[in-house]
This record gives C-alpha cells, structure tokens and sequence, in this order.
C-alpha cells in the first residue's frame, strides 16, 4: 500500500467526520492521462481536503518550510503533506516562481493531476483575487485540460488560516474541464496567457459564489 493510499485510509475517515464534505462534480475529473485542478484558496486545510476527496492522487506545490519543520510535530507534517502529494518548493526565492511552473509541467508530462491555486496565495478576506498567468501557461505547454474547483466553507472552520481547525461541514463543487488547444504554442503571448487566466477564475468564481476582485491578493494583503 502507498503511503497516499495508507493516509486516506487512516485520516481518511476522521477527514470526513470532521469536516463533512459534499463533493459535487468529482465526475468531471478524468480518469487518467494529465489534468490541471484549479481553485480557490481560502484556508490552510484546503491544501487537506482536496487531496482526500479526489479518487486520484492530487500532486501540488508547497512550502518547503511545511517539511522542514522540526520535533515530533515536524516531522509528522513532513510525513503527511508528501505523502499525499505535496512537492516542497522554496517560492521565496528569485527563481522560486520558476521552479513551481517547472515542477508543475514534470507531473503533467506524466500524465499526473497536478492542483494549483491560481490566486497564488490564500484569500485575505474570503473573496475571489486576480488569477495569476502560471496556470495558463501550464495548461498551453502540457495541452492538459483544467477543471476549476471551489472550496466553500473552509474558512469557517479555520478563519485567518492559523490554529486548529473547527469541526463543520465544507463543500468542494468542481466544474466541466476546459480545454484550450485553440491557443497552442502562444504561451508566451501575454494577452492569450491573461485571457485564459480569466475564463478559469470565472469559472472559479461561479463555482464558489465569491465577489471577484481584480487585483493580485499579495497586494492586498501587503495594503492590509
């Protein structure tokens, strides 16, 4: 058994008890071959759930600090969030942006789900932020199609993201998958890139039901 398949058998079960989620959509997932999971991010436990309510391994990036943890607590973490398929990333750093798009292409080419969160950082205040290119040109340079997801409720159960979450029931709402092979070999043109972007939040925003913000969260949060 693998260690994906050992933690959605152990935490599998308490996941559920605890958070109660209703899937809806899960259908539009393939089966197999790539695809690009798109969503909203509004809590540190979207990055537990979504993991334990797809039937396939969801591969996505991380913060290497999650990994590096030290102690008994550290240590666990570091068994749980690569275990379920979490790739740890330094994204601090000058190329850290570089490395996330690359190691996001290295799972699709092998026909892997690979999740991202387009906003590129959690929600400040529970609404939808500008989505920013990468998932675009991930889906130009590999043709894998994109099913944009929701995650509703989440932040409710652990507002501001910090401290052990509440127990309550969450929804995961995912949607048809988009394809957008009419745009193949224009990654590198901005306003392609830009305009892919906004038909995947949109479907994102539908999906969650948020208020849409056009502008980037980090600058949000650094205005905050």
């Amino acid at each position: 058994m693998s260690r994906f398949a050992l933690i959605k058998a152990v935490l599998g079960p308490i996941m559920r008890l605890m958070f109660r989620p209703q899937v809806e959509g899960a259908e539009h997932i393939p089966g197999d071959g790539p695809v690009i999971l798109a969503g909203n991010h509004l809590t540190f436990i979207d990055s537990m759930i979504l993991p334990l309510v797809c039937d396939r391994q969801v591969f996505f990036i991380g913060k290497d600090e999650y990994v590096t943890g030290k102690g008994l607590k550290g240590r666990v973490m570091a068994w749980f969030f690569t275990g379920v398929g979490m790739i740890p990333v330094d994204r601090d750093g000058g190329r850290g942006g570089v490395a996330a798009l690359m190691t996001g292409r290295r799972v699709l080419e092998e026909g892997r789900v690979f999740g991202i969160y387009p906003e590129g950082t959690r929600s400040p205040d529970g609404r939808l932020y500008r989505g920013r290119t990468g998932i675009a040109r991930l889906t130009l340079m590999t043709g894998a199609p994109v099913v944009p997801f929701a995650m509703i409720g989440t932040d409710r159960l652990q507002p501001g993201g910090a401290g052990l979450p509440r127990p309550g029931k969450v929804t995961v709402r995912f949607g048809e998958a988009m394809e957008f092979s009419r745009y193949e070999g224009m990654d590198r043109d901005r306003y392609v890139l830009r305009a892919v972007t906004d038909s995947v939040m949109s479907e994102v925003m539908r999906l969650s039901g948020q208020e849409y913000v056009d502008m980037y969260a980090s600058k949000a949060k650094a205005a905050a």
